[in-house]
């Protein structure tokens, strides 16, 4: 039951939001260096549906725990079968990371109508496949909106579970909070298997 609290992606204690993430972790890395829960590997990002490394690095989150395995597992669907070493990435177990974002961060809701007629957007717009579009709307969101701490937007594999994109220049204001290994009988791995007809 406490897994299944956590997971909810609500509100933490102090007003904080509580946001999940999936990263190969290296225990003994630091803050912004490869291995850590918050690294941004910005030289690499480029292909990402808010990707915009010439202005900013970005994280991508999930409020639901299940929703951040699931799309961690997603460009394995078409293997037809779980297999554990889905759970690797370079030798390095991937691990389910809570991240705790200050309560002051705003994070534009782009599943939210008013905020699209504000913006001027259309939901084919937000939710298209062409990355080319969705990063232009992203990089003119940052520049229009320098206060935004991020991007709310819901995921392409369930339109109920809710996306984070948290951009750079809020890390400062976001802290980890537990991290979970990912394991074959974790219930969040589990559901999210379900989630994408991934049968074990």
């Amino acid at each position: 039951m406490a897994e299944r609290r956590a997971a909810s992606g609500r509100t933490a204690g102090g007003g904080e939001l509580s946001v999940f993430r999936v990263v190969p972790v290296e225990p003994r890395a630091r803050r912004g260096r490869p291995g850590h829960p918050l690294y941004v590997p910005r030289e690499l990002q480029g292909a990402g549906r808010h990707d915009n490394p010439e202005l900013y690095g970005c994280l991508y989150a999930a409020l639901d725990a299940v929703a951040a395995v699931a799309e961690t597992l997603a460009p394995f669907r078409a293997t037809g079968r779980f297999d554990r070493r889905m759970l690797e990435r370079g030798g390095r177990p991937l691990v389910l990371c809570e991240l705790l974002v200050a309560a002051e961060a705003r994070l534009i809701d782009l599943d939210d109508p008013r905020t699209l007629v504000r913006e001027r957007l259309r939901p084919s717009q937000v939710a298209t496949r062409r990355r080319r579009r969705t990063q232009q709307v992203a990089a003119d969101l940052f520049r229009r909106h320098p206060d935004a701490a991020g991007l709310r937007w819901w995921s392409t594999i369930e339109a109920s579970w809710t996306c984070v994109t948290l951009f750079d220049r809020t890390l400062p204001a976001v802290r980890v909070g537990r991290r979970t290994p990912l394991a074959p009988d974790l219930e969040v791995v589990r559901a999210a298997c379900d989630a994408l007809a991934l049968p074990f």
